[in-house]
């Protein structure tokens, strides 16, 4: 069997989409659909179904994939047991968060901590998409979640609460039942997406984007509400909250490492600075 067919294979269960795990692995489309075909003409079974242009595991698929996690976590334990022992604060620490936290709140952070180690090479991937930490694609992870990964070991650092958001003058000519709101249609993360096909079950969106930024801008530019992280809706002087914002969209703010990283210098380096900044801010986070 080979190594590289199983890490498609784990790509693709995991993001969902053959896009996704192809952005991964910065390869084409069809190198990724070629070598998940390959892998299954090898086993003799089918490991993938597409449902609803989604990839979801068969139960072969939900076997191999078990199998496949051990076999990465011993291979990839090798390169960082030799890793993780490392104790220079000198060379590249890569970051993955997602964009509207590294644009907004998490910016000065970065800033303060490269101030304070000038030779650590910081990289941040701001994206919304999975990340494998345990393929070394990044060594620590900004992410909200309310069910992190059981391979990575890490830190609930806050919660974050949400609340639908409009703008000032949008929510004045509007009456208050949300049967009257335009929604605008979130889709830069599952969590948006499902709170707002709840609060606005069928009705069609005059405006939708998968990207966080864009979504905001499309709230201040009075096109329609949309839930919001209270740390950037109450910082946007043009929004007002519609209503307070309830514990049933708490997210919690996870910085996550791989286990075998738990002793690198810069990674403790960051995570220690990190939450000491966050500490100070948590106001911000819990709304």
């Amino acid at each position: 069997m080979n190594w590289d067919d199983l890490k498609f294979f784990l790509a693709v269960s995991r993001c969902g989409t053959i896009s996704g795990a192809a952005k991964q692995f910065n390869v084409q489309h069809s190198t990724v659909s070629r070598r998940i075909k390959a892998l299954e003409h090898r086993l003799g079974v089918s490991l993938l179904k597409r449902t609803n242009n989604v990839y979801e595991l068969t139960i072969q698929g939900a076997k191999i994939e078990q199998a496949a996690k051990r076999m990465e976590s011993e291979i990839t334990g090798v390169d960082g047991m030799l890793v993780g022992k490392e104790d220079s604060l000198v060379g590249p620490l890569r970051i993955t968060t997602i964009s509207s936290m590294s644009s907004a709140i998490l910016m000065p952070i970065f800033s303060s901590f490269c101030k304070t180690h000038p030779h650590i090479d910081l990289h941040v991937a701001s994206t919304s998409e999975p990340v494998s930490l345990t393929n070394r694609e990044a060594d620590i992870a900004i992410r909200l979640t309310n069910t992190p990964p059981e391979m990575l070991i890490g830190k609930r650092v806050a919660t974050v609460a949400s609340t639908i958001y409009g703008s000032i003058d949008y929510l004045q000519n509007q009456s208050k039942t949300r049967d009257n709101l335009d929604w605008i249609g979130a889709k830069c993360c599952h969590f948006h997406d499902a709170w707002t096909k709840q609060s606005c079950k069928e009705k069609v969106h005059l405006f939708s984007s998968d990207d966080a930024l864009t979504i905001l801008s499309a709230v201040k530019s009075g096109l329609g509400v949309t839930y919001l992280p209270c740390f950037i809706g109450d910082s946007e002087p043009l929004l007002t909250r519609y209503v307070e914002p309830e514990t049933t969209f708490d997210l919690g703010l996870w910085v996550l490492i791989h286990p075998e990283l738990k002793h690198n210098a810069r990674v403790i380096a960051f995570k220690q600075h990190l939450v000491n900044a966050l500490d100070k801010i948590r106001d911000k986070f819990e709304g």
